[in-house]
């Protein structure tokens, strides 16, 4: 198996879930209670990489990461180096393509969380971001989880989007993906095999993991006797 790649691409997941988490939170908070009419435009454009082929979404990201683009020249005047077809654009598309996966879980946890307890913690003059961290999160945990654990599993097996911005250069930016579609390509379906089955049992133990955890939260943060529906 290539090393290499599966530790790029796990380098890849961890930094663009860190990332996720820091914007995706307070994006599903306002999503899940925003009272703006305009918000939906704002959900449709979260949910856009779910319908998007990822060739389409990878070409502009790419454009706009490129040299030509205002933020490709802007950092390469900033930091002298580029952003298409490096690790830190591929992580940057990752982020955009995987946004969804973090994003609509939260929000849809943080909305369902008691109105009722939220006001009583309102009316005993706790702040926001004490009722956020004392009675929505909380509440919200097994969301929480499951959005963290997509994003981490979405961003390991992604390809096109990976490919069109991040090309194909070993040990920067060459995935697990894209080293098992090498692999076929060169007829080495031995390896590909190899690779494919480590990426699906890494896959199952990644899901089992998430649903074995989340049936716990469940249960830690449920009335006694009850069950989620």
């Amino acid at each position: 198996m290539n090393w290499t790649a599966i530790l790029t691409s796990v380098e890849l997941a961890l930094v663009t879930t860190f990332v996720l988490l820091v914007l995706g939170v307070p994006l599903a908070y306002w999503l899940a209670f925003s009272k703006k009419r305009w918000s939906f435009l704002v959900e449709s454009v979260v949910a856009l990489p779910l319908i998007l082929p990822p060739t389409v979404l990878g070409f502009y990201v790419l454009v706009a990461l490129g040299p030509r683009s205002p933020i490709g020249r802007a950092y390469e005047q900033l930091f002298g180096s580029r952003l298409a077809f490096t690790f830190k654009g591929l992580v940057i598309a990752s982020t955009l393509y995987s946004l969804p996966f973090a994003v609509q879980p939260i929000a849809s946890a943080f909305a369902a969380v008691n109105r009722r307890l939220i006001e009583a913690s309102w009316t005993l003059r706790v702040s926001r971001w004490g009722t956020f961290r004392r009675v929505i999160l909380p509440q919200s945990m097994a969301g929480l989880i499951t959005g963290t654990v997509l994003s981490f599993a979405h961003t390991i097996g992604e390809f096109g989007v990976v490919l069109m911005v991040g090309g194909n250069i070993e040990g920067e930016t060459r995935t697990i993906s894209i080293a098992i579609y090498d692999d076929v390509q060169a007829l080495n379906y031995a390896q590909a095999n190899t690779t494919a089955l480590f990426l699906v049992l890494f896959s199952f133990v990644i899901l089992a993991a998430v649903y074995a955890v989340n049936r716990k939260a469940w249960t830690a943060f449920s009335p006694k006797g009850s069950a989620p529906a």
